[in-house]
């Protein structure tokens, strides 16, 4: 397996070189909002030690995400009348992933509502709105 690389983007979010818009933080895992939402209330979890994704995380690394994955699922659904959630997780290229460290995005869904196609930049005075929607439910 390939090693980390400390330069992907999620690592230089994590060190605060680019900004994010954070949802929640604990000591071990930071939820930020996605800047291309493929739903409203797009979020993504990730641990703050470094792992590519769930072929090599350990097992404190995958409990830390998980929890705060069911927070704020929780207060996704509570803050957008969800109907359900939506969680993806991506490894490695045949996989899907793009980015290699360890993540999970959750999407607040409703009945009928389609996801959005990926790769479109969002309206960031929407993305922040969207993101007070679930620190409020937490």
């Amino acid at each position: 397996m390939t090693a980390y690389d400390d330069q992907n983007i999620f690592a230089k979010i994590l060190r605060g070189e680019i900004p994010s818009i954070k949802v929640f933080e604990d000591d071990d895992t930071l939820c930020f909002m996605d800047i291309m939402p493929r739903s409203d209330g797009h979020c993504l979890v990730i641990p703050k030690t470094p792992c590519r994704n769930v072929l090599d995380a350990n097992d404190a690394q995958l409990a830390a995400v998980m929890s705060t994955v069911r927070r704020v699922s929780n207060a996704a659904m509570a803050g957008f009348e969800a109907d359900g959630i939506t969680l993806q997780q991506f490894n490695e290229d045949a996989g899907g992933q793009e980015v290699y460290h360890l993540h999970f995005h959750i999407h607040p869904r409703h009945a009928g509502v389609a996801l959005r196609a990926p790769g479109k930049m969002g309206d960031m005075d929407a993305i922040n709105a969207n993101a007070a929607k679930i620190r409020d439910a937490l």
